[in-house]
This record gives structure tokens, C-alpha cells and sequence, in this order.
């Protein structure tokens, strides 16, 4: 049985361009992904109770690598920080460039066992978030939706942003593949919760 690792101890291990620079293809990963200003970031950095760690910046599509962050001392426990996606100002070969190594990070990081879609509350399912989902759920990856910066909504309208999101998750079923096995994690199917986050 695994133990929680302890929340202040996370550290940066390396940032990477290419799937050749990722670290060994070994323990296990949890990608955090989602639109250039959705606050993937700030997620992180309140996750970790590291103040920090995934640089946060005041201006979107900051992050050009992906980042990979030590949970443990022998990094075996990894958390990912990826591209936002839907940043225009980024060159269109860029943005092509990125969207192929997150495509071939979700089909082929044997360690990878999850994906955290991270999306703004109050703009929630975008185009380039069913995007995600779909090439999430073709991968076989579970996936967990949190939605960020509720805080900048009171908390009824919170509720029925999270009730929304949930409801547009079960309508649009039909349009996701189905994970009957995920491969990657030990045959459990994948899962869409939903939840807020202040």
C-alpha cells in the first residue's frame, strides 16, 4: 500500500522539449493539464504547499516545457506540468509541436497514471478541453476535472457551475470513447469526476 508523500517536500527535477529529455519512463506520473490561463500553476503550488514550485506567471501560455516535479527523494513519484493549450500568441508551429508531444506523452509514458484536466470555473468544457478528453480517453488514461478560480464566483453559483459541468459531462458521453480497460493502470476503467476548487 502506498503512503501519501509529505506536501512540502516537492522539488523541481527538470524541464524537458522533447520526449527524449523526458526522466526514466519508471514509478509513476500524474499530469496536470488544461488552457494556458486556467492556473495549472497556482494548482500545483497549493497541492505541494510549495510556494513556487510551477512558476506562476501574470501572463498566459508562460510555460513551454514540460516540467516534472520530484514528490519523493527518489523521484519515483512525479507530477507533470504541460503547455497550456488555446494560447494564440504562440507560433502555429509551436503549438503544433506541442500538441504532438502531449499526444505521444498520453499514448506511450508507461508510468503515467492519470490525468488532472484543470479548467477555469467559469469557462468550463471548452472546444480545446473535449479536445483533451477525447485524446485522454483514446490514450485509456483517467481522468479527474477539477475547475479552478471558483473563488471568483459565489459559492451558489460555484455549485451550479460544478452541477453544469458535470451534467454537459454525461451529455457529451457519447462523443468520448469508451474506456472499458485502461491498460495503463492496472485494468481499472478510466473516470470523469468533477470537482471544485477555491
Amino acid at each position: 500500500m502506498s503512503t501519501p508523500f509529505p506536501r512540502n517536500t516537492a522539488r523541481f527535477l527538470t524541464s524537458a522539449a522533447a520526449a527524449g529529455q523526458w526522466p526514466a519512463d519508471e514509478g509513476f506520473e500524474v499530469v496536470f493539464i488544461g488552457r494556458s490561463n486556467c492556473g495549472k500553476s497556482s494548482v500545483i503550488n497549493t497541492l505541494c504547499a510549495v510556494g513556487g514550485l510551477a512558476r506562476a506567471s501574470r501572463s498566459p501560455g508562460r510555460t513551454r516545457l514540460f516540467n516534472f516535479f520530484a514528490l519523493d527523494e527518489s523521484a519515483s513519484r512525479r507530477l507533470v506540468d504541460v503547455p497550456g493549450y488555446g494560447f494564440a500568441r504562440a507560433a502555429a508551429a509551436e503549438r503544433r509541436r506541442w500538441r504532438m508531444n502531449l499526444e505521444y506523452y498520453l499514448e506511450h509514458r508507461r508510468s503515467l497514471r492519470g490525468v488532472v484536466l484543470i479548467m477555469d470555473a467559469r469557462h468550463p468544457l471548452q472546444d480545446n478541453d473535449w479536445e483533451l478528453l477525447h485524446s485522454a480517453y483514446t490514450a485509456m488514461r483517467p481522468v479527474h476535472i477539477l475547475l479552478n478560480k471558483a473563488d471568483k464566483l459565489s459559492r451558489s453559483a460555484a455549485m451550479r457551475q460544478l452541477q453544469a459541468t458535470q451534467q454537459q459531462l454525461e451529455d457529451g458521453g457519447d462523443s468520448i470513447p469508451e474506456p472499458a480497460a485502461n491498460q495503463h493502470n492496472d485494468g481499472e476503467a478510466a473516470n470523469l469526476p468533477a470537482t471544485a476548487a477555491e
